[in-house]
């Protein structure tokens, strides 16, 4: 366990080293292998086992070890809050925050994300235009990406009630606020967009889907 215990933390560090940890844990509870993966009825270790999965496994092993470990870590999915929670069989009122922190890590790493966050860092992300003022949780954002000339969103809902319901946000560190207009990629609507506060203000419904953001010259 003195290996396996920090694996997460050498993983950006010493990854040879975590690579070692993480192989002990695979092959002991088989995940590694192509029998049955077991120590999934205990939250504990399959909060380890599904948290360091992320960073160390191939898609069809996480797969397999999602798919193993669904009956054991109680998915519960609150309709009008639009949160998404595991009650890991442990009949509490309220869900595990850690255990849950650590196991959704899990489920949005690819392989070797994590250890890229630090040694591959997108030091761009401080100087480009970036989203602020997301009325979350009400609305969250399932795509906010920055081609480098064109800003692409996608405003999802926590709940159906919300889902005609426009939403606000404002768009920020612009070179020049003049002429940027926001088109509808499902209706081909544009918007010209004026600039308030050294902003460019944004309205935006989920039933817009993907819109666009560009500056026309």
């Amino acid at each position: 366990m003195g290996i396996i215990t920090p694996v997460w933390y050498f993983a950006p560090q010493k990854n040879e080293i975590a690579e070692i940890g993480w192989e002990t844990l695979g092959q002991f509870y088989g995940v590694l292998n192509e029998g049955n993966i077991t120590g999934l009825d205990d939250p504990v270790k399959a909060t380890m086992l599904l948290h360091l999965a992320g960073e160390f496994c191939d898609h069809n092993t996480k797969k397999r070890l999602w798919d193993a470990a669904e009956e054991f870590i109680e998915p519960i999915w609150d309709r009008s809050s639009g949160e998404l929670t595991l009650g890991l069989r442990l009949n509490e009122r309220f869900p595990r925050g850690q255990w849950n922190a650590r196991i959704m890590a899990g489920w949005v790493c690819q392989k070797g994300d994590w250890s890229r966050i630090f040694n591959e860092p997108n030091l761009n992300k401080f100087s480009e235009p970036t989203i602020e003022g997301v009325d979350f949780p009400d609305f969250a954002l399932s795509e906010a990406r920055w081609t480098g000339v064109e800003m692409y969103l996608r405003v999802d809902t926590k709940n159906k009630d919300l889902v005609s319901t426009k939403t606000t946000m404002k768009m920020t560190n612009l070179k020049s606020l003049q002429n940027w207009v926001l088109i509808s990629k499902k209706s081909g609507k544009k918007r010209r967009l004026e600039s308030q506060n050294n902003s460019l203000p944004l309205e935006i419904s989920a039933t817009d889907g993907q819109v666009v953001i560009s500056q026309e010259i």
